[in-house]
């Protein structure tokens, strides 16, 4: 009876035996194998084979991509508080073997690590924000992570993680700070719109002075045209007047009459024509027998004079 309980003791301590000389490892985890406290071996993903009893599972490392959010404060060079809302993405760095081992034996616990990680990244953007004015922060904030990445991939590695990705998902100063941006920002956008009102009104301006002079040009050629026709007519009169005086006047030289009669009628009939189409109420004449007798003197003044200029 004796034996045979020992027989299912040893039976049963083989399966033990053997059902623990298997391992699963999940998808996604690598899992770190130690010997009575010491590094062994890593095993990957899938079924793997150990020594019982002997070989232990130390720990399972992630290989996936985990994140973390941070919130700090940080100070700009002309003192203002800046205050930042972050998003970590990090991972194991590869699954190469040391690298497994610098993850799986660099810090005592997960928690060793997110503090030294947050702590790190912190105080590389607190630096770099220190020599920033904070007018200047907040379009830097692409720059923010190019340092920060920069200053942190060595570390990370000697640790056996690659920063992957850093947001900075907000970044906000004091109430009064916020405030006073704001007004900047109002003032500049009235000052943007004053100009362009002002653009706009030196432009309607110049159109419109450019209209005016353009309608000035167009009215001074088309007065200068006019009068240019109307000199044409008036010497086409003229000329057309010089040639029934001169017909005139040959008739009445042969008829033995005096051409004077020919310059007052002329007179006459311009004084009619001031009459009809003077726009004035009175037209001053001497109408005497002594201004009739001056006036036909003067016409046949100015007559002789003028045959004396056609003689010579």
């Amino acid at each position: 009876m004796a034996t045979q309980i020992t027989l299912y003791i040893i039976v049963f301590i083989g399966i033990i035996v053997f059902f623990s000389s298997f391992v699963t490892v999940k998808q996604g985890t690598i899992a770190v194998i130690t010997i009575f406290g010491k590094y062994r071996r890593i095993l990957k993903p899938g079924l793997n084979l150990k020594l019982p009893l002997i070989e232990q599972i130390y720990s399972r490392i992630s290989i996936q991509n985990r994140s973390v959010e941070l919130e700090f404060q940080a100070v700009t060079l002309d003192q203002a508080n800046v205050y930042f809302k972050a998003m970590l993405l990090y991972s194991v760095l590869d699954q190469v073997e040391e690298t497994i081992k610098n993850v799986a034996f660099k810090f005592v616990d997960e928690r060793n690590l997110m503090q030294a990680l947050i702590r790190t990244i912190e105080g590389s953007i607190r630096a770099y924000v220190a020599t920033k004015k904070q007018a200047d922060v907040l379009i830097l904030r692409k720059d923010i992570v190019e340092h920060v990445k920069e200053q942190l991939d060595n570390i990370l590695e000697t640790w056996g993680y690659h920063l992957q990705d850093l947001q900075l998902n907000d970044i906000t100063f004091d109430e009064a700070v916020m405030k006073s941006m704001s007004q900047v920002v109002a003032s500049n956008n009235l000052k943007a719109a004053a100009e362009n009102e002002g653009q706009a009104l030196l432009i309607t301006k110049t159109k419109a002075a450019e209209a005016e002079g353009n309608a000035i040009k167009i009215a001074a050629e088309a007065e200068r045209q006019a009068a240019q026709l109307r000199g044409q007519g008036i010497a086409l009169f003229r000329q057309e007047v010089a040639k029934g005086m001169t017909a005139a006047a040959k008739e009445m030289e042969q008829a033995h009459m005096d051409t004077s009669v020919i310059l007052f009628t002329m007179w006459t009939e311009s004084i009619k024509h001031f009459a009809e189409h003077s726009q004035g109420n009175v037209i001053f004449l001497d109408g005497s027998a002594e201004g009739m007798e001056r006036t036909m003197k003067e016409v046949m003044a100015l007559n002789l004079l003028h045959q004396d200029k056609v003689k010579k």
